[in-house]
């Protein structure tokens, strides 16, 4: 498969792949093109998710590459950036089903479960045998879980009681697992606990009348009594500081995500531009238009030069909370600028699903607040530079 850049990236980063790894990026691109690319902005439009894509994505390589028990060979955390970026190219909503699972739902279990529920779970997640979702925000309690977190657990022999509410989950419609983080009534500490779906008290009810990220299927959970063996619990998950360490895994892809979103209105506002005539010329031979597109190429090429040096960072080892919480507060305020901008070149056609920049510019508003606000991740850089944390 002969391997082309996009000429979105404009200085060529993608270049600096491993060959094993723009294969497969050829392969995921052809597979979004071809399959998803043609029926999305249906299921979007209709809020509904196109499961019939989910065996043949499961088979692009994107799932498991950090866990040795999933692990199809030598894939960089460079390289999975990009996979986020080229799906949500295509659409934001199906970058965000594949962070869900293989970030959030197996990351959970990959950095906190004990060997045997690695061994067990990520496998079967990896193959899409089962679906996973990842319970952590609340109704009353997003931006500050470390410490408003009111769902509870309560230890009543070999089992654990959950009881509360979650809100805004992903995938959770059609999960077969959710990963629940609820705070302990024995120690108050957070712990994290393998909940199948089918367990008696656990109900999860579709968030409808969604502006943004449609085809995602977002949901309200109820825990009334669930209970949960021990064997549940995510054994080498112990405080918050695990449900940190998951959401820093992921918080440097949706910067990718993010750069992949931007990417998507850029290339729709660009080939509007070619063919719209306004004024007895193509409208991208006109000073303002052309301004319009080359910002929105900057935004773009300064994010891609981000994620790359964050991801680069996570493969050395030396990635901090405060890394990835820059590289998701700047890509996504960036991309918020891109979608603008894009939508301004194409006029009122702007806000139409046909000209392909209305869909990117509603997600992104999603992809700007989730996996930590501006403001959020803006303080955990203010706290590195200044050595002090004013986040009340």
């Amino acid at each position: 498969m002969t391997f082309t850049t996009l000429a979105s990236d404009f200085y060529g980063f993608e270049a600096q792949l491993a060959d094993h790894e723009k294969d497969a990026l050829m392969r995921l691109r052809t597979f979004m093109e071809t399959e998803v690319k043609p029926v999305v902005d249906d299921y979007w439009e209709r809020a509904e998710f196109p499961r019939q894509i989910l065996p043949g994505l499961h088979q692009q390589q994107v799932f498991g590459n950090l866990w040795a028990e999933t692990k199809a060979g030598d894939y960089s955390a460079v390289y999975g950036g990009w996979t986020a970026l080229e799906m949500a190219r295509v659409d934001a909503s199906i970058a965000t089903y594949v962070g869900v699972q293989n970030g959030l739902a197996m990351g959970s279990i990959g950095i906190a479960g004990s060997d045997e529920q690695r061994a067990e779970w990520l496998p079967r997640l990896s193959s899409g045998e089962i679906i996973g979702a990842f319970g952590l925000t609340e109704p009353l309690s997003g931006s500050d879980s470390a410490r408003g977190l009111r769902t509870t657990a309560t230890r009543d022999g070999d089992e654990w009681v959950l009881n509360g509410s979650k809100r805004w989950i992903g995938n959770a419609t059609f999960s077969d697992i959710t990963i629940i983080w609820a705070k302990s009534t024995e120690d108050g500490q957070v712990k994290g606990f393998i909940v199948p779906t089918s367990t008696p008290g656990y109900t999860a009810t579709k968030i409808e009348r969604k502006q943004a990220l449609r085809i995602v299927q977002n949901a309200d959970i109820m825990l009334e009594n669930v209970r949960v063996p021990e064997a549940l619990r995510l054994q080498k998950g112990t405080s918050f500081r695990d449900t940190a360490s998951v959401l820093r895994l992921t918080r440097a892809e949706v910067a990718w995500a993010a750069v992949g979103t931007a990417i998507g209105a850029y290339e729709a506002a660009v080939a509007y531009a070619s063919s719209r005539e306004q004024f007895g010329k193509p409208i991208a031979n006109h000073q303002l238009v052309q301004d319009l597109l080359s910002r929105s190429l900057g935004n773009i090429t300064a994010s891609i030069a981000l994620c790359t040096r964050v991801s680069q960072m996570l493969d050395d080892g030396v990635q901090l909370d405060e890394h990835a919480s820059l590289a998701k507060a700047f890509a996504t305020t960036a991309m918020r600028e891109t979608v603008a901008l894009c939508r301004e070149a194409l006029g009122g056609n702007g806000i139409v699903l046909d000209y392909g920049v209305a869909r990117f510019h509603a997600d992104a508003e999603a992809l700007y607040s989730y996996e930590g606000t501006r403001e959020m991740n803006s303080l955990i850089v203010g706290r590195a530079i200044t050595g002090v944390g004013a986040f009340v």
